[in-house]
């Protein structure tokens, strides 16, 4: 059960180096949507890979009781689950006899939530994860089988960090079909004190706070280049900035937000800490540029002090209500 492209690592590689010892039954999929320009019906990733595969694709709205009955009648053992996007019934998740298992971004108990990737990415992390889990009612706290640890490098975008996660899964699953094979696959019930939970991002999160450090706000810009991005307001209308780097030293008195421009000519804010160099720059209407070109042909004037917007929080101790 998938509907996002980070789950084709795993399922290609099972597909080859587990042939004749397990057997996909089928896919269970989001239902095919209308995006881009002209909202054309779009298939995902992992739809297209099931139907190149040869394999029975499912695309309920909702998982009920049809599906159900087609886990019985296909003798499905095991549900292995990874970025669906939908809430699964206590019914359905205890429907095969090895129950289900899900796939999790973060090393768990850590980083529970919707947005483990992204949410690491904009901390600040080092080192992030994947963890195998027994999936219960409960949001992301089933006992854990198995975790494979991946670095998060220091310039990484949320693409490549989400690359190496997906490829993470391969180890992972391999040495969970080996403890299958031995016998069954033995879970540690999660830490309950140490969990933390992250949030669907929001269009809100793409604003910067200057007065933060200059190394925090690069990792949001990095972290949320897809979505929501990062915005800073300036002539009545807000900026896109699509890349940027925290840069040592701060302007002798220049407060947080105040333009300079460094000897390339690219614009250098000031931070509570450090300052952010903006790499590339889109106002709307127009294309995502590098900042010299940008700047051609828009007025960014040094001296001018952009505005900072409280940033929320990323990480709480209990899931999040909005």
């Amino acid at each position: 059960m998938g509907s996002d492209a980070i789950a084709l690592p795993f399922l290609r590689d099972s597909m080859e180096a587990h042939a004749g010892s397990i057997e996909w039954a089928g896919v269970f999929t989001q239902p095919d949507r209308r995006s881009g320009r002209g909202m054309r019906m779009r298939t995902n990733a992992v739809k297209e890979w099931a139907v190149e595969s040869g394999l029975p694709v499912r695309q309920p709205p909702r998982c009920g009781p049809d599906e159900e009955a087609w886990l019985v009648e296909q003798g499905v053992d095991l549900i292995v689950v990874m970025a669906y996007g939908q809430l699964l019934k206590r019914s359905l998740l205890e429907r095969p006899p090895l129950g289900a298992v899900n796939f999790h971004a973060s090393p768990l108990p850590r980083l529970r939530g919707a947005s483990p990737i992204a949410t690491a990415l904009a901390e600040g992390w080092s080192e992030t994860a994947v963890t195998l889990m027994k999936m219960v009612l409960r949001m992301d706290a089933g006992p854990v089988a198995d975790v494979e640890r991946v670095p998060v490098l220091e310039d990484d975008t949320l693409e490549a960090l989400r690359e190496r996660v997906g490829e993470a899964c391969v180890p992972l699953w391999r040495r969970a079909v080996e403890r299958l094979r031995a016998g069954g696959l033995a879970f540690a019930e999660q830490n309950e004190a140490e969990a933390t939970y992250c949030r669907i991002l929001r269009k809100e999160d793409a604003w910067l706070d200057f007065n933060a450090p200059a190394r925090v706000l690069d990792c949001r810009v990095r972290a949320f280049q897809q979505w929501p991005g990062a915005v800073v307001p300036h002539g009545g209308h807000d900026l896109r900035i699509g890349a940027a780097a925290a840069v040592a030293g701060d302007a002798a008195g220049d407060g947080p937000g105040t333009v300079r421009f460094d000897e390339e000519g690219s614009p250098v804010v000031a931070c509570g800490r450090g300052a952010l160099r903006l790499d590339r720059l889109q106002r709307p209407g127009g294309r995502m540029l590098p900042a010299a070109e940008f700047l051609r042909g828009y007025p960014l004037r040094e001296g001018t002090v952009l505005e900072s917007r409280e940033m929320a929080p990323l990480v709480g101790p209990r899931p999040f209500r909005w």
